[in-house]
């Protein structure tokens, strides 16, 4: 399996919870992240180290994200890097300025963090292609998450959209040992209403579309979790 440098991402948010929820999330699904809680900080953040995508809340105190949004994409050396706004102002005419001034994605609050989560992946995938693994490969196990196609020694297996998520968290890096808590966060994430059964029973639907028996690569540790291979 070929995959790159864990992606770095910049949140700038001046709400403390808002932030720790974001970067719960985005570490959960193995990205690094660079904080800034106001617009001002986000551009020194930025010229320390350039992130590879930038998740920028519109009400900032100090320096507005759209001010901020600007002089990032009228600047050369930062003009390339993505930016996601996070904004109450829903608008269409909010919508179109933030758009206009450079961002690369709009997502209102509040959001589901799951479709932030895919938002991030769509755009990383989109304008920096090279960061996101587009064909994760284990033992004969295929997944490309372009797509969101899944093959076993070349034949099509068909999966549920939960059940591709399990597959792609685990495939991510074969042989560690997730605990039921913390795929129910990665795949389920932090907020959602289900026990650890529930992924017991996913597992288990996972096992049977890869195939029974021996040569199964999913492995259970019993009392803690479960692994691809290892």
């Amino acid at each position: 399996m070929t995959k790159n440098t864990d992606p770095v991402i910049l949140v700038v948010e001046d709400e403390p919870a808002q932030m720790e929820l974001l970067a719960y999330n985005l570490q959960t699904e193995g990205y690094q992240v660079l904080r800034a809680e106001d617009g001002e900080e986000a551009l020194l953040v930025v010229q320390e180290q350039a992130p590879d995508l930038i998740l920028l809340d519109w009400m900032l105190p100090h320096l507005s994200g759209l001010k901020v949004c600007r002089s990032l994409k009228n600047d050369k050396q930062t003009r390339s890097i993505p930016i996601i706004m996070l904004t109450a102002r829903g608008e269409e005419d909010d919508r179109i300025r933030g758009l206009d001034t450079g961002a690369d994605d709009y997502v209102v609050k509040p959001y589901s963090i799951k479709e932030l989560l895919a938002r991030v992946r769509a755009v990383l995938r989109r304008l920096r292609p090279g960061i996101v693994a587009e064909r994760l490969e284990y033992e004969g196990l295929v997944v490309d998450t372009v797509q969101h196609r899944v093959t076993v020694g070349g034949k099509p297996v068909e999966l549920g959209p939960t059940e591709f998520r399990l597959l792609l968290t685990l495939i991510e890096k074969p042989g560690r040992v997730w605990s039921r808590d913390q795929l129910l966060d990665r795949v389920w994430g932090r907020s959602a209403d289900v026990g650890t059964r529930t992924v017991d029973v996913h597992v288990g639907r996972l096992r049977k579309s890869l195939g029974e028996g021996a040569d199964n690569p999913i492995r259970t540790v019993r009392g803690f979790g479960y692994s691809l291979g290892g």
